[in-house]
């Protein structure tokens, strides 16, 4: 059995770093960088917001194509602006510098000798090969007795398009997956629930719109708790709820970060140019309109997402693991009414992986036995 497990890693691990090697190769240098090499920067250089701004762009035109470079800059009008005007570009920022997870990541790196574009994409790029061997793992947990479904099925969920673009991007999302994972496999192999919120928390300081999904997940929790145990109520988990909100106000504030509405407003309606010059106000049928139009970019993954939660539901009748599911599923659309780029399946290929493997533990359970802790 380990000579054919030894075989079956082997395999894998050749796949996986092809595959980590070619994301690697077709790096993408886009118009999110400078705002996250900004944010590092800011730390070298807290009170010199021009000599921040002009290294962003320098060591972004030392590494990028001329056509990488010259999309930065032209992607649309405010890209010109922020180039053109360091007081433009110090104004966006606190959009990027939220995100203090992944820029602790990335000065790590840059410390370490890299250089700022290439620790950007090297943060995504470490994540992606480690969340490779997380999966496979996952599913030698799941299928103990074959040695084909883990290495297949995880080198085609790496290999899949859009979760090879969230290695190739400079943004958090890859990184955020990684934590995502060990989060789902603290579920799976019972681990304390002091664990699973150290994970929690992690996924909010990479991305702060993360707080719907652990405050989601802590909900969840406490009512299945609550319905289970003779109307108990576990003040733990309101201590959790209640840390990860204060965090993320902490966040917030410190880093006078705008809010939802200029970020909707920016990223679907106007770039503001200069974010202090005009304010972010739009009525609320603009924002259904929106809504309706980019439903359209979103039948993939409904389609797939609700064919997931039915063959779940289909397979197992574990309450626990029927919540994770509508957990998991319900979390894509709540991401999707805050930030509805249907189109760009980045934003939502995290949680549809998570409903995949849920399903895929289901399956398990129905076929080879394996049992998921319910909550005592």
């Amino acid at each position: 059995m380990k000579l054919k497990w030894g075989l079956s890693f082997l395999f894998f691990i050749i796949g996986l770093s092809f595959l980590t090697f070619s994301c690697y190769q077709n790096r993408v240098y886009d118009w999110d960088m400078p705002g996250y090499l900004g944010s590092v920067y800011s730390w070298e250089f807290p009170d010199d917001a021009k000599k921040v701004h002009e290294k962003v762009y320098a060591d972004i035109e030392n590494e990028a194509s001329k056509i990488e470079f010259d999309d930065i800059l032209h992607y649309n009008h405010a890209n010109e602006v922020f180039y053109a005007d360091y007081k433009a570009f110090g104004e966006q920022l606190p959009y990027y510098k939220i995100k203090i997870g992944f820029n602790a990541a990335v000065y790590v790196l840059y410390k370490l000798g890299f250089s700022g574009p290439h620790s950007v994409l090297l943060v995504n790029i470490f994540s992606y090969f480690i969340c490779g061997l997380l999966m496979f793992y996952i599913l030698k947990l799941l299928f103990p007795k074959n040695y084909f479904i883990a290495p297949l099925l995880s080198l085609f969920v790496f290999w899949f398009p859009p979760v090879r673009d969230l290695a190739q991007n400079p943004t958090p999302d890859m990184f955020v997956f990684l934590f995502l994972m060990l989060f789902i496999i603290s579920l799976i192999q019972k681990k304390s629930e002091l664990l699973q919120f150290v994970f929690l928390l992690c996924c909010v300081l990479i991305r702060p719109d993360y707080i719907l999904f652990a405050m989601s997940f802590l909900f969840a929790v406490f009512v299945f708790k609550y319905c289970k145990e003779n109307r108990k109520i576990d003040y733990s988990l309101i201590i959790q709820g209640l840390s990860i909100a204060i965090i993320y106000v902490a966040i917030i504030k410190y880093y006078n970060y705008p809010g939802w509405k200029d970020v909707f407003y920016d990223s679907f309606i106007y770039r503001r140019p200069i974010i202090s010059a005009q304010k972010a106000e739009f009525t609320f049928q603009i924002y259904w309109d929106l809504i309706v139009f980019k439903l359209i970019n979103f039948k993939r993954i409904t389609l797939f997402s609700l064919i997931l939660l039915s063959c779940t539901f289909y397979l197992s009748k574990d309450t626990w693991l029927r919540v994770l599911a509508v957990l998991f599923f319900s979390n894509i659309f709540m991401k999707f009414l805050f930030f509805p780029q249907g189109g760009t399946l980045r934003f939502f290929i995290a949680f549809v992986i998570l409903l995949f493997i849920v399903f895929l533990y289901a399956l398990s359970k129905k076929y080879n036995g394996f049992q998921l802790r319910k909550i005592p």
